[in-house]
């Protein structure tokens, strides 16, 4: 597993540890955090792009890749930053995987590569316009691997993530710099942070404000751990992940007020280059392929979950 020392690839090594699986964590740890590593999981410490590194790691069954740069405001202003990472990296690990007889990849892929849609819910079969290097990046990653699979050459599954949130007090959501909205109107809430700002409130949603699916980050690894098991069955597979269910960037403010008793205090600004209006998963095909059922992502529950862990936070 690549990127285990981050929030998701955390979360979902211990997932896998807990039903049986053996883990060997990968991460150079220059975004991740080695307290985020779950007991049990064998840590080498590097990048997965480093060849002579992951082949002298040994033969896996699977492997899942998590490490990526994330912020898509980031990579408009250095893409070169973004494929040099999400993209040349990854493709020179799956190369050397490939080599050592790997059969099963799971990729972190993002709901960017659709780009700013306008019928919601986005299902799979929808067209792809990437609207920020980051997306593209994704895109570009499962192109290759939908191509590694038709030939031969690997199983894969590119799962699509909406917006990973929540959290559990051993694998709280953290990162540096923060850029996701819920640790942020929580960071306000405990008086870390003055107030929280909002870009754009002039979108074409019921509020003004862009609208996400959230999607709680045990719900997102349980994905992994079924998609590890689905390419025992199928050569690929693309999947959204995510709850169906849209929320506003005012609804989960709203939330964080209800869930914490705290006031926030709000400053709408200006909209951030590559942020799509609306995002929202149609989770058809996960469930039916996979047997997939997001259990705890309701957003109160989302909410409350990242509150518990977010208070456990010494910065």
């Amino acid at each position: 597993m690549t990127g285990a020392a981050g929030f998701i690839g955390s979360t979902t090594a211990e997932l896998l540890l807990s039903e049986g699986h053996e883990v060997l964590a990968l991460d150079s740890l220059v975004s991740g955090r080695r307290e985020n590593l779950p007991i049990g999981a064998d840590f080498v410490e590097g990048d997965c792009g480093d060849v002579d590194l992951v082949r002298s790691l040994g033969v896996f069954d699977a492997c899942v890749h998590f490490a990526a740069r994330i912020e898509p405001a980031e990579s408009m202003k250095f893409p070169e930053v973004f494929f040099a990472n999400n993209v040349a990296s990854t493709l020179r690990l799956i190369n050397t995987l490939i080599d050592t007889g790997l059969e099963r990849f799971v990729f972190s892929s993002s709901c960017a590569v659709y780009g700013d849609q306008e019928e919601m819910p986005i299902d799979e079969n929808r067209a792809t316009g990437p609207q920020s290097p980051y997306g593209q990046s994704k895109l570009m990653v499962e192109d290759a691997l939908r191509w590694m699979a038709a030939l031969g050459r690997l199983s894969c599954a590119s799962l699509r993530y909406f917006n990973a949130a929540g959290g559990t007090l051993a694998h709280p959501e953290r990162h540096d710099p923060e850029i996701h909205l819920i640790p942020i109107a929580l960071d306000v809430a405990l008086g870390r942070r003055s107030h929280i700002e909002i870009y754009g409130g002039d979108y074409p949603t019921p509020d003004g404000t862009c609208v996400r699916d959230y999607i709680h980050v045990s719900d997102l690894a349980k994905a992994h751990s079924l998609a590890i098991a689905g390419l025992g069955d199928v050569r690929e597979l693309t999947l959204n992940i995510g709850t169906g269910v849209g929320s506003s960037n005012r609804e989960v403010i709203e939330t964080v007020r209800e869930v914490t008793g705290r006031e926030l205090e709000l400053r709408v600004v200006g909209r951030r280059p590559g942020d799509p209006a609306m995002a929202v998963a149609s989770n058809v095909r996960a469930r039916e392929l996979l047997g997939w059922v997001p259990e705890r992502s309701d957003l109160k529950t989302i909410v409350a979950d990242a509150w518990a862990a977010h208070q456990s936070l010494t910065l």
